[in-house]
Formats: structure tokens, sequence, C-alpha cells
């Protein structure tokens, strides 16, 4: 069988996997609502969801960075990473001796067609089919619903890490879902910039978003932004909602939705 992967590569497999290794969070968890717990043998430090298999599966280290030995050790038949959550180097390393299947994603489009593909690839296709019609269902509701939204058009600036100040720019996951939200991105200039707290005060966005991940920003850091924007209205968000493209996605537009009925509460 073969199949091609969001990075346009042919990936070879004799039969349906049957001992998977994910390196990518979100989509660990969209495998476990596949049914794959016999199937995926290996995870990363980061996949904490759901719980069981994070304290029973083997983890093979960060997405960052992998331990080649467990890999081996694990035997596995297929590996499911991401192009920018796992690093090109030691990705083309496994390459060399295990089909790699990679994700591309930076809108829903690319994700609901990676539920697709790895529902095919996996022997799952009737329950992947079914999560990603729940999903596009959900988010279609959303997008109708924010068409009135109360902060359509508001300057957001959404922080991913406190040292160096790093936001989502436009070309990310992230981003593409702000949009959704009636959002206009304050740092519309690269896909992840390094924010100076000078160039935070000019940019004056209307909303900064503290995210929970991949730095775990908490509302102790609320202030210290409040104190450089005065005028902004400053949040803590769950990162895995903005930024985990499997079927946690299922859960965003009605997270969504409350964020923005509660943050709209700040500019009555």
């Amino acid at each position: 069988m073969i199949f091609i992967d969001q990075l346009k590569r042919k990936i070879e497999l004799p039969s349906t996997p049957k001992r998977i290794i994910s390196l990518v969070p979100s989509q660990t968890e969209y495998l476990y609502d596949l049914g794959l717990n016999e199937e995926v043998v290996g995870i990363t430090k980061f996949c904490i969801h759901p719980d069981e298999w994070f304290r029973s599966k083997t983890r093979v280290g960060g997405t960052k960075q992998f331990d080649m030995e467990k890999i081996r050790a694990l035997a596995p038949d297929l590996i499911i990473g991401n192009k920018e959550e796992n690093e090109e180097e030691q990705v083309k390393e496994l390459m060399e001796h295990y089909p790699v299947w990679m994700s591309d994603i930076v809108n829903l489009k690319g994700a609901f067609e990676m539920m697709v593909n790895l529902g095919e690839i996996c022997g799952k296709r009737d329950k992947a089919a079914e999560i990603k019609l729940q999903a596009e269902y959900s988010f279609n509701t959303f997008k109708e619903e924010m068409k009135s939204s109360p902060l359509k058009g508001k300057r957001m600036a959404y922080f991913i890490w406190q040292k160096p100040l790093m936001a989502a720019g436009p070309g990310t996951f992230i981003d593409h879902l702000l949009e959704l939200c009636g959002f206009v991105n304050a740092f519309p200039d690269s896909r992840y910039p390094e924010i100076t707290e000078e160039q935070l005060k000019q940019a004056a966005p209307d909303l900064i978003f503290l995210s929970s991940e991949p730095y775990p920003f908490k509302e102790k850091h609320v202030e210290w932004f409040k104190a450089l924007c005065p005028g902004a209205a400053v949040i803590t968000v769950d990162g895995e909602l903005f930024s985990w493209y499997g079927s946690r996605l299922l859960k965003a537009p009605d997270y969504f939705s409350a964020l923005i009925k509660r943050t709209a509460q700040l500019f009555v």
C-alpha cells in the first residue's frame, strides 16, 4: 500500500501498521480516539493525553530530541511526525530505517486531511470520518456565530514564550484559529516573532492572550503584561485548544465561544 503524506512524500506499507510510534502530542490523542490502543507502542514525554497512555506507553524522548535506542527496541512499522514540531535531522535519520508519515498543518483543512489520511493508513477509516465530520460541523456553526462577534476586528497578540517574548504570527495554526475567532494579529510580519518590550508597547494590542503552552503562562504573569499595555485586556488561555490539531478540535469551538463572551465583558 502506498500513501502520500503532507510533505508530498510516498510512504509504502506492506500492511496495516501494528506497531506505531507517535512523535506529536495532538496526533497521539487522535490515535487514541481512533481506537488504536494496541497498535500505538511509543509516544513522547509531551504526549500527556490520554493520561492512561502517558502512564503506560513507552516514551521515546521529546518532540525535538528522540531516544533512538528506545525507538529501535520498539521496532515500529510506522512513525508519525510533524514538520514543525519535530527536528528535521532526526526525522531524516528515522526515514532511513522506518516508514515515517509526516503532517504539515497550518489550518483546519490540513488538520482534517491529516485525520482522514491517518484513518486510512491505520485501518480506522469510518471512525476518522466520524471525528472529522463532527469537527467540521462544530467549526461551521462557530464560523456563523462569529459573524456577529463582539470582538471582531480586535487586534490580538498571542504569546507562546516569555524569555524571549515570542508570539504566534501568520502562517501558524494558532493564527488561523485566532482569525476564525475574528481577531487581527498585532504582529503580522513573521511566523514566530521575538518581541521586545518596546515593540509590544508600540503595537498596543487590544487583547493579549497568554498561552498555557509551550511556556506555562499563569495568572501571575498577567500584571506584568498589563503594566506594559495598560489599554489591553490580558487573559490566560488554554494553549492546547489553540494549537492541537487532532481530535481536541472537537472541544475548541465551544471553548472559543465561551472565551469570547467572557472577554467581551472586559470592553463594556
